[in-house]
């Protein structure tokens, strides 16, 4: 008997500290927004629209790459599904739950001028905006505001290169291939997979010979004034493949229809994901490129954290958006648990909240929020008890003052120099 008292106290130990682990004891993948001991004053939200069709419809290379259909999609070309709309409402009612617990609105909060839902000028991110509203102020009205004609780019979100000149386009090309060679070259087994999935060898486009076999080899890297950087060849091909196949496996109920008749292993989907990661990263992360097509988003995500009348700030962009926002803020490296999108998941939010400590001195915290695959795929109610997943960001070269914490001046001075690296840049390559 005294054996078994023993054993149990093991256990019970074991699970204390368990309990006790911090963030960084289990792979920073923490579920809650909030700092203990210190009181939410604002949040700035910039956020991915959620599940969209492809970008390319009938008649596109998708159409003649494989023989198979793709998913009967509930939306138009680029638009937001029904199940998007659906999990943006969940993701909404989630952060309205979180804000009323942190006491920084109440229950029925009817926004007067403190709150600020804006989207880019497209479908997908002006409906995006309006479910999340809609979750977050279920009994106000609170209007999406968007600033071009509907579904054209808004500059604010558009992330193109407003600066190119020759020694200019040299340097990032350089800094890609040093950066990224690597990460190229390894998609190889990638291709494989992916022509396996949609039995490209019995494509209509590959019989044809109109076209050929993924490679790494055919990389070129497109830098123009006024446009978003661009690749050619493979790669470009394999991101569009690999964007329809991750939509459609959040889409589609069975998985392996998802996966056109394959019986595919959760790493083999993350494989088929990573071509998206490498592809963001190639075009959008490279810092003399970040810091050019994140310009005027910096400017107005700082502008909101600097506005006191403002309790509530949501901007709605793209996957190119939060990924050249946070290599411009020289964000550590990161890598997201439980979704098969490891950098900038499909509806994921970048949470920068301001904290108050009982002294009054202000803080900011950033946090990555984002359904989990599972999450997409069963379109699961989120609340305080099932919360979205939480993945705190950590800036290289800033101190924090708490786990996750920096003092306000010094989180600001980052977004300050991340636009100033702007001018530099202007200055250092015309």
């Amino acid at each position: 008997m005294k054996k078994i008292y023993g054993l149990l106290a093991v256990l019970l130990l074991c699970l204390a500290l368990v309990s006790c682990a911090t963030p960084e004891d289990s792979s920073n993948a923490a579920y809650s927004l909030s700092r203990e001991g210190y009181t939410l004053d604002k949040v700035v939200i910039l956020s991915r629209h959620n599940i969209r069709s492809p970008l390319s419809g009938e008649g596109s290379t998708l159409g003649g790459i494989t023989p198979h259909s793709w998913h009967k999609w509930s939306s138009g070309t680029s638009m937001l599904s029904v199940r998007g709309g659906s999990l943006e409402v969940q993701m909404g009612q989630y952060f309205r739950r979180w804000l009323e617990a942190q006491s920084l609105i109440t229950p029925n909060y009817m926004p007067a001028g403190d709150v600020r839902i804006y989207s880019n000028s497209k479908q997908r991110t002006i409906a995006t905006a309006r479910f999340f509203s809609a979750g977050l102020f279920p009994v106000a009205d609170v209007p999406v505001e968007y600033h071009m004609d509907f579904d054209l780019m808004d500059p604010v979100f558009t992330p193109q290169l407003t600066f190119v000149s020759d020694a200019y386009n040299d340097a990032v090309c350089a800094q890609v291939e040093q950066l990224f060679s690597e990460d190229i070259t390894s998609l190889d087994s990638a291709y494989r997979l992916i022509e396996d999935v949609i039995d490209f060898d019995k494509s209509p486009a590959f019989l044809s010979g109109s076209a050929e076999e993924l490679t790494t080899t055919d990389f070129n890297l497109v830098l123009k004034l006024n446009e978003e950087p661009a690749v050619t060849g493979s790669l470009k091909t394999a991101c569009q493949i690999s964007d329809a196949l991750v939509l459609q496996y959040f889409e589609e109920p069975d998985v392996r229809k998802a996966g056109f008749g394959k019986k595919l292993s959760l790493s083999q989907w993350e494989e088929i994901s990573r071509v998206k990661d490498v592809y963001g990263d190639v075009l959008f992360t490279a810092p003399l490129v970040a810091v050019n097509v994140a310009h005027p988003l910096l400017s107005e995500l700082l502008g909101e954290m600097k506005n006191s009348s403002r309790i509530i700030s949501f901007l709605c962009g793209h996957d190119s958006n939060v990924g050249s926002v946070l290599a411009a803020l020289d964000v550590e490296p990161y890598s997201l648990e439980n979704t098969i999108e490891k950098k900038t998941p499909i509806g994921c939010k970048v949470v920068f909240s301001r904290w108050k400590a009982s002294s009054g001195q202000a803080f900011w915290s950033a946090d990555l929020v984002y359904q989990s695959s599972e999450q997409l795929r069963g379109n699961e109610i989120l609340d305080l008890d099932n919360p979205p997943q939480v993945y705190t960001l950590h800036f290289q070269g800033l101190e924090e003052s708490a786990p996750g914490l920096y003092r306000e001046d010094i989180f600001l001075k980052r977004f300050e120099n991340a636009i100033s690296a702007y001018h530099e840049m202007l200055k250092q390559y015309l």
